[in-house]
């Protein structure tokens, strides 16, 4: 378990040096990504998002004239059709914006050019474009043009299409003044200026874009958002745009033109009930002046002077018969406009005046019913047609109401005949007990009850008149503000701290991504961990990587260089693991490498070369007869060597031992003539002879070997060895071939085998860095790990 939590906890820490190792890399990403957010944000579109709130009123609840709440309820706004959904429909719908885009001219947009992106203008645009055709044709193009302002006089104009694939470019210019009509294919139009200042705009281009006012609607459609929460009569709306000021009078321009409808819809109801009294009034005023005229005529012939004096003869039940006489008269006459008006005005899209003075409730119920289905197949008849099912479905519902309407009349005007007739029998009889009355005061009296009726019905009428024509102006909007149009001062999108925390969270990630898919891609050894997860054998040290130069290839003897210190402890640690050799012959040392150009001959030359520096008497001899590379390190001649003692008796030790200059304690034997056969010559005596010779004279004996991996002539001679060091590449070896090295250990091919690692940088090494360079004690830089 103890073994695990370490592995675990040094993988931790590999992960995070993995990571701080490449922290410039990283450092580099952030900063590129956070100045790609800046530029984004410099030039990027801005969205600002406007709100405002409205509430739907209760004319129930407005009392200023309460007498006239009756007439101000009816109609698509009326009580029962208040519905807050009702409402939002209403206001999404293509009517209404169409009047907003209409009144607005959203479907016409400026674009001022500028360096890199262009700039909308809205409000205070520079120039100002008048079409000479109808509104209906202009509405109905879809084009781009670009306006070049050369002066504060002249102009060129760029024309292209919107479906056109092919690019504006200079050819296509000409050049106009302000103010003169230009001929175009959609139509001739002028250019006027609207330049607050000259200096600003001279030089500047402006694209013009026309679309078409249903495209625009339905853009504008999908833009604004209208809702509201259950139970509420508020309605809050939202829409979003690039200009502050242009969101915010979209808003209002659709509350006002919600509200101007409101108020058309209540005044039609009123202005129905208005018609229907001036007719009643012009009828009956003719009707009171022939009455009027007959009395006059009567009191003029039968010299009635004095009609107050007779007034005591009348009894009071008289008085109280003739006043229900008025009463049940005025109902009848009444019933009698209200089927006139029926028969005249038989169109399912008329409506009835509301509240005209019958005394059944019903009728009143039934009318307020008939008016409030008309409005709403009206209002659906705006944007469908009559044979929509819910029109149709209305209509049967109005003409069942009407009828209901006739029946109702019907029967109101036979009981109210009933009782005028009683009245009259009654009438009668109380007449005939005024026996003594001449029979002209009985004919006077008929008369001026016809007159009192007559007079009744025309006073009521003007009553209503008058409280029509207050009603027509007291109509109210259907909404009332509760916050108006207010633009965001900061944009919706792009939000500058969600783009700039993206863009760190993208400069942080991608390039860790891409490290931590490098780092499980890699196959390579890079440092001793990847060594000893696979090998078992002993770690003898490693060597970090160091110039290419020829001059760098070897240490020297007075040497603070990492390379140096490295070799000086692979020297040390060489005399620990072989302390167990207790003769005094020298310690033979075997180099190899899974493949060529691993640093076996780098590794050979610095190590004999180390030894020597020691003042050890070094033998290093160079077997790898197939690709000799210790002459050229060494800087010796390769006339005779290890093949030419072993394939020619006649050499003796002195033929083929080369002494380098300014050492006196290394000896150098190369690997002299390329053989034809080099595993066959590698099994000669001789080879035996050379090692138990040279090993009486000498203090260590370096062997620089063939790879083990690519032929077998090192294998051949591994048993004069009393160590072998086995060479791995960092940077170079792949992981996978690890697998010759680790059968070399476990099946003990090789005596006494440790592994050193070449070529290490210096995060990735044990010690030799910082310290131990040409100026010991020197700091690392700022910048610097490892």
């Amino acid at each position: 378990m103890n073994h695990k939590t370490i592995d675990t906890n040094q993988e931790f820490v590999r992960n995070i040096e993995l990571f701080t190792s490449k922290w410039k890399f990283i450092l580099i990403c952030v900063i590129l990504a956070l100045v790609a957010a800046f530029l984004y944000l410099r030039y990027a579109t801005y969205e600002y998002e406007a709100s405002a709130s409205i509430k739907i009123k209760d004319d129930q609840q407005d009392s200023r004239l309460q007498e006239l709440n009756q007439l101000q309820n009816y109609g698509l706004f009326s009580d029962n059709f208040n519905n807050i959904s009702d409402e939002v429909e209403i206001l999404k719908s293509r009517t209404l914006i169409r009047e907003v885009v209409d009144e607005l001219d959203l479907n016409v947009r400026f674009f001022v050019q500028g360096r890199i992106k262009e700039r909308e203008v809205y409000k205070d645009v520079p120039i100002v474009l008048s079409f000479f055709d109808s509104d209906s044709i202009v509405n109905r193009i879809s084009t781009n043009f670009t306006v070049g302002v050369i002066s504060p006089t002249k102009f060129t104009l760029n024309l292209s299409s919107e479906n056109s694939n092919e690019e504006v470019s200079d050819s296509n210019e000409t050049e106009h003044a302000f103010g003169d009509r230009i001929s175009t294919d959609f139509g001739d139009f002028v250019i006027t200026p609207n330049f607050k200042d000259d200096a600003t705009i001279i030089g500047e281009s402006i694209e013009v874009v026309i679309r078409t006012v249903e495209s625009t609607v339905e853009k504008y459609q999908g833009k604004i958002s209208i809702a509201a929460d259950d139970g509420s009569n508020v309605i809050d709306l939202i829409v979003s745009e690039n200009l502050r000021n242009k969101a915010s009078m979209v808003l209002d321009k659709l509350i006002e033109k919600y509200n101007d409808a409101a108020v058309y819809d209540k005044q039609q109801i009123v202005k129905a009930t208005s018609d229907f009294i001036n007719n009643r009034l012009e009828l009956v005023s003719e009707e009171l002046e022939q009455v009027d005229f007959t009395a006059e005529k009567m009191q003029k012939s039968n010299r009635l002077t004095a009609l107050a004096a007779q007034s005591n003869i009348y009894l009071q039940s008289e008085k109280e018969n003739e006043m229900n006489l008025l009463q049940t008269s005025n109902q009848i006459q009444l019933v009698d406009y209200m089927k006139d008006h029926l028969s005249e005005n038989n169109s399912n899209a008329d409506l009835l005046p509301a509240d005209i003075g019958i005394s059944d409730n019903s009728i009143g119920q039934v009318t307020k019913a008939h008016n409030d289905l008309v409005l709403q197949r009206n209002r659906i008849l705006k944007n469908s047609s009559e044979k929509n099912p819910t029109v149709v479905n209305l209509d049967n519902q109005i003409s069942a109401l009407k009828e209901n309407l006739n029946q109702s009349l019907d029967n109101i005007r036979r009981t109210n005949q009933i009782t005028l007739s009683n009245l009259n029998r009654e009438d009668a009889r109380i007449r005939s007990q005024i026996y003594s009355a001449p029979t002209k005061e009985r004919q006077f009296r008929d008369i001026k009850r016809q007159q009192d009726i007559k007079e009744s019905l025309y006073l009521y009428l003007l009553e209503k008149r008058e409280e029509t024509a207050i009603s027509l102006g007291l109509s109210s909007p259907n909404a009332r503000i509760v916050d108006a149009a207010y633009a965001s001062v900061m944009p919706i999108t792009p939000k500058p701290k969600f783009v700039y925390l993206a863009a760190l969270i993208l400069g942080l990630a991608l390039p860790t991504v891409l490290i931590y898919l490098s780092d499980v891609m890699d196959t390579k050894v890079h440092n001793r961990d990847d060594i000893s997860n696979l090998v078992g054998a002993p770690f003898i040290g490693d060597i970090p990587k160091s110039s290419s130069k020829k001059k760098d290839r070897l240490i020297a003897k007075v040497d603070y260089s990492s390379k140096a210190e490295a070799f000086r402890m692979i020297r040390t640690n060489l005399d620990f693991m072989l302390k167990g050799k207790t003769d005094d012959t020298a310690k033979i040392i075997f180099i190899t490498s899974t493949m060529a150009q691993e640093g076996k001959s780098h590794t050979a030359a610095n190590l004999a070369t180390s030894l020597s520096y020691s003042e050890k008497k070094v033998l290093m001899v160079d077997t790898d007869i197939r690709i000799p590379k210790l002459d050229d390190y060494l800087g010796i001649e390769n006339n005779n060597g290890f093949t030419d003692f072993i394939s020619d008796p006649k050499l003796s030790f002195e033929d083929v031992i080369v002494s380098p200059k300014n050492n006196n304690f290394l000896d150098v034997i190369p690997s002299g003539t390329i053989p034809p056969n080099p595993a066959e010559l590698m099994q000669s005596e001789r080879v035996a002879f050379l090692f138990n010779k040279m090993k009486l004279k000498y203090d260590y004996i370096i062997v620089d070997t063939a790879a083990v991996g690519l032929v077998t002539d090192t294998l051949l001679i591994c048993d004069h060895a009393d160590m072998f060091i086995y060479v791995v590449s960092a940077e170079k070896l792949d992981k996978r071939q690890l697998h010759v090295a680790r059968s070399m250990y476990e099946e003990k091919r090789l005596p006494n085998m440790a592994i050193l690692l070449n070529g290490t940088r210096k995060k990735d090494g044990y010690g030799y860095g910082y310290g131990y360079g040409n100026k010991p004690g020197t700091k690392k830089k700022w910048y610097q790990f490892g």
